[in-house]
């Protein structure tokens, strides 16, 4: 059975930081590009990060110099340092894992970025 468990979100102060994890268990971690989306309420859901196997990474052009994603095989997680936090960041934030047609998620954890 495949299980994506995402911890790590809160409620932050603007310009806080903050630090999710995804700890995968169920697939040949290794094998799998992972991903962070995250979804406002009255909002599409929108990737954030992806990492693939070979550890190139991607952001969305809004979070890039302030999100950083990054993969512990030996740990079968991936994780997403989130800095200089702005309330437009505001979401439940979820991670996904992807090889060929497989596709797995997780339940999400929720960000609050508020004073």
């Amino acid at each position: 059975q495949v299980q994506l468990v995402e911890s790590g979100g809160g409620l932050v102060q603007p310009g806080g930081s903050l630090r999710l994890s995804c700890a995968a268990s169920g697939i040949t971690f290794s094998d799998y590009a992972m991903n962070w989306y995250r979804q406002a309420p009255g909002k599409q859901r929108e990737l954030v990060a992806s990492i693939t196997s070979t550890y190139i990474t991607d952001y969305r052009d809004s979070v890039k110099g302030r999100f950083s994603i990054s993969r512990d095989n030996a740990k079968n997680t991936v994780y997403l340092q989130m800095n200089s936090l702005k309330p437009e960041d505001t979401a439940v934030y979820t991670c996904d894992a992807r090889r060929s047609v497989a596709a797995y998620w997780g339940q999400g954890t929720q960000v609050t970025v508020s004073s």
